[in-house]
């Protein structure tokens, strides 16, 4: 995987604490990379970074693993953890209550209306929908700052004579709960060096937040809060407790301010939830089915497994047994634990043009939040703000308490074989062209510096876009796969699916990233080839932007 590896960064610019340098400048960052920040950033790194790096190598050496044929399952030296009695700490009182969660990038647009949307809590995504340029997360860390402060506007360009819209925070009491997304562990922040090695993304992003805002959010009983994503283990966990203490004591907070939920989007997590409870239990206040990045992860852990290769994304619904598996035995483990079990995303936005089409996905989403109030979710992720009525009426009605925590599901009983369990269904041509196009239009889109894509009436992001690159080298790499009209899934279909795209999606001019679709298509062709299947796409395109 040489050929898309990225580069070792240049410094070109270096603040007064020693050991710290900038590989890019962009105007008025000094006034977030203060000297108190800078200190932090360095200190946290120093003591962070080995945890961190051995935890990726356990990874990629478990994956070796599986690739192998070892199959995941739950631990027997944490028996003693799961068979234990024990609480996590009580949840906030504006955490109490989160039915309806919305999310989305960071830009001050979208941060102003997710927080006025009517929402519960807004989860501000430095993660999967935001591509991290130096400016995206600067300006991020500036959208937070205003947010809390509860001073942040916007105006839109002016369309002609008529003057941009004005954008501005609603008051307070009728404002979402602001979440933040830091990103995972296996993303560096190349922009920021510390003893010449880049800064984890995910501990730039909490610091900043933590360090710009954490008092006045602890003074408000607001936070800070986080949603931590793509854990694998108790350890990842108890590397974020660690960091998130020395943050703590280095800005003044209180041991266990930090209040954090914790994403399930990973196949091995789902083994070791009750683990991530314990480690975090003196700040976690719950777990979140991140469906998306759980199908991704299932596909990627059994890449090597003819056996264990899934149908199309459509046709991969939380209806499917290992879904529902998972999404249940979330809800029993966080219940007996005294968490909050938050229930996936809705990813469909509006169809203006279409009434019919509109009410469709509308009933769609209507039978999912259904689903999942009924199973015992405590609450659940939207995409857009015209979503929230539906998903809130749905847990109005099903769910008058603020929360399920008294629904404790113990008729549920997970074994491991139905957690990796396959599902049945088929790969049509469809369904890989749109696997091809989705891809290419998000990795277009990411390359420009947008890393939340409207794609066929879907609201696409990273994860989304992982579940179409890694079905197409599986389908291509892994077994005999055909399509259901009997054509071989191969580097030919590939390539004939590659040509005909820019015919197909014709006028490209109003899309975003358009002038990056050669870029994108170029390097989806030359991952799908290779032999390995690369652990995440936005590795080898970070490579590619600032």
């Amino acid at each position: 995987m040489s050929a898309v590896a990225p580069a070792a960064p240049a410094a070109v610019a270096a603040p007064a604490t020693p050991g710290l340098s900038l590989t890019v400048q962009v105007a008025g960052q000094q006034t977030l990379l203060t000297p108190e920040l800078v200190a932090l950033l360095v200190s946290l790194h120093r003591a962070i970074e080995p945890g961190r790096q051995a935890a990726l190598s356990h990874r990629v050496q478990r994956q070796a693993e599986f690739d192998r044929g070892v199959l995941p399952d739950f631990r027997t030296d944490t028996a003693h953890i799961r068979q234990g009695q024990w609480q996590v700490a009580s949840i906030p009182a504006a955490l109490a209550d989160r039915r309806v969660e919305i999310t989305g990038p960071t830009d001050p647009k979208m941060v102003i209306n997710a927080l006025n949307s009517g929402a519960k809590v807004f989860m501000a995504d430095f993660e999967d929908s935001t591509a991290p340029t130096w400016a995206n997360v600067l300006a991020g860390q500036r959208s937070m700052i205003g947010a809390v402060r509860g001073d942040l506007t916007f105006t839109a360009p002016a369309a002609g004579d008529k003057p941009g819209k004005q954008y501005a925070l609603r008051p307070e009491p009728e404002r979402a709960v602001l979440i933040v997304r830091p990103r995972g562990w296996h993303l560096d922040e190349k922009h920021v060096l510390i003893d010449g090695q880049p800064i984890a993304g995910g501990l730039f992003d909490a610091a900043s937040f933590i360090l710009h805002n954490g008092r006045t959010l602890a003074g408000k009983d607001r936070g800070p809060y986080l949603y931590l994503p793509k854990l694998q283990s108790m350890e990842e966990a108890a590397l974020w407790e660690a960091a998130l203490s020395h943050i703590e004591a280095a800005t003044g907070l209180a041991q266990g301010q930090v209040k954090v939920t914790v994403l399930i989007e990973t196949l091995p997590a789902v083994f070791e939830m009750e683990e991530i409870l314990y480690v975090l239990r003196e700040r976690i206040v719950g777990l979140n089915c991140g469906r998306w990045d759980y199908i991704f992860s299932y596909l990627k852990t059994f890449r090597r497994h003819p056996d264990r290769v899934l149908p199309e994304r459509g046709q991969v619904t939380m209806t499917q047994p290992f879904l529902k598996a998972y999404s249940e035995l979330l809800i029993a483990t966080c219940h007996k634990r005294g968490a909050h079990a938050m229930g996936g995303m809705a990813a469909q936005i509006p169809i203006n043009h279409d009434p019919v089409a509109n009410e469709q996905a509308l009933a769609r989403v209507r039978a999912d939040k259904l689903r999942e109030v009924t199973a015992g979710h405590d609450g659940t992720w939207v995409a857009h703000p015209a979503l929230i009525p539906v998903a809130m009426e749905v847990f109005n009605e099903h769910m008058p308490t603020p929360n399920q925590h008294h629904v404790l599901r113990k008729d549920v009983s997970v074994t491991r074989d139905q957690l990796i369990a396959p599902c049945s269904g088929t790969i049509t041509r469809a369904g890989f062209e749109n696997n091809v196009e989705v891809c290419v239009r998000y990795l277009a889109a990411w390359l420009d510096g947008n890393g939340c894509v409207p794609i066929h009436n879907l609201m696409e992001d990273a994860a989304t876009a992982e579940i179409s690159r890694t079905q197409i080298w599986q389908w291509i790499h892994v077994g005999n796969q055909h399509l259901d009209d009997g054509t071989a899934i191969d580097l030919t279909l590939l390539d004939t699916t590659l040509k005909a795209l820019p015919s197909r999606l014709g006028d490209t001019s109003g899309l975003p990233g358009a002038g990056r679709i050669g870029e994108a298509i170029g390097l989806l062709d030359q991952l799908s080839r290779n032999q390995d299947l690369l652990d995440f796409l936005t590795l080898p395109a970070y490579a590619r932007i600032d």
